[in-house]
């Protein structure tokens, strides 16, 4: 597979799983992709050195690291993975905890089980990347348990 049209397959994964032109704006032209030495598929995306994701084997969807997820809240018209959670659970988030129902300010309706999300605060500041655990829908309705399995907070030592 040329680089052409590595890019175009990771910018249209991009663009299903996260909304329509988010490829674009997540991968410019100058990435730079590292495959698996075993499989030869593309495994880790990175630019300027800083990884932005990661493609998952499993299921082919991408994993973001914050910066990926950065790049997407800074640049993206449209995006279908935000969660907003109130400000004054902005810091134990962005250290690593979970986010909770009761916190959820709102969350994109198109969010499922499982989808890989961004959470924002209610300025739109990135952080944390993790795994969604409800529907957006639940997710604005719950008044308990976990929303978003946070995997990695904006402020965590890496």
């Amino acid at each position: 597979m040329g680089l052409e049209d590595a890019l175009r397959r990771i910018r249209s994964v991009a663009d299903y799983q996260f909304g329509k032109s988010v490829g674009t704006k997540l991968f410019p032209e100058n990435v730079d992709m590292v495959r698996s030495k075993r499989t030869g598929r593309i495994r880790y995306v990175y630019l300027d050195g800083e990884r932005l994701a990661t493609l998952r084997p499993t299921d082919g969807l991408f994993s973001l690291s914050i910066a990926g997820a950065k790049r997407i809240v800074e640049n993206a018209v449209s995006v279908r993975c935000l969660v907003t959670v109130q400000d004054d659970v902005s810091k134990f988030i962005a250290e690593g905890g979970d986010v909770f129902a009761k916190h959820v300010v709102k969350a994109d309706s198109d969010i499922r089980l499982k989808d890989e999300v961004v959470v924002v605060n209610e300025s739109g500041e990135v952080l944390a990347v993790g795994r969604a655990v409800l529907s957006g829908e639940e997710m604005e309705v719950f008044k308990r348990g976990v929303a978003v399995k946070v995997r990695r907070g904006c402020m965590e030592e890496s």
